[in-house]
């Protein structure tokens, strides 16, 4: 895989990671959501209304063409696994942007993440 290859590929996983971050930020200024037959299309509005999660559908939208141009230069094998990324992106954002707390297990998860991206990108 060359750089450019990886480049469209990585764009993709940090859009997509992006995306996460700006739906939970939205869906944190609605509040826990219950639908009821009386409340989901205010809920709806109420969720179609918030920039964060605007931001984020429109992130998802980007990140699926930018990944379709990757995917047309590399085996699926080696692209979908590399989208583990994203655990790690995310993980990073949520505490740092979101203040969500990152526990020693969770750490060590992220590592064997990191371990496993590094072993499939030398194959």
């Amino acid at each position: 895989m060359n750089i450019t290859t990886f480049g469209f590929i990585f764009v993709g996983i940090c859009l997509n990671a992006l995306a996460q971050l700006l739906l939970k930020a939205g869906t944190n200024a609605v509040g826990a959501i219950h639908l009821t037959a009386e409340n989901w299309f205010a809920t709806g509005v109420k969720l179609a209304t918030q920039v964060p999660i605007l931001g984020g559908l429109t992130c998802y939208v980007l990140s699926v063409g930018v990944w379709i141009i990757g995917l047309s230069r590399v085996d699926v094998t080696i692209a979908y696994p590399l989208l583990s990324i994203g655990y790690v992106i995310n993980a990073i954002g949520a505490w740092y942007f979101l203040g969500e707390a990152v526990s020693v297990q969770r750490l060590l998860a992220i590592a064997v993440i990191i371990v496993g991206v590094v072993l499939l990108t030398r194959s």
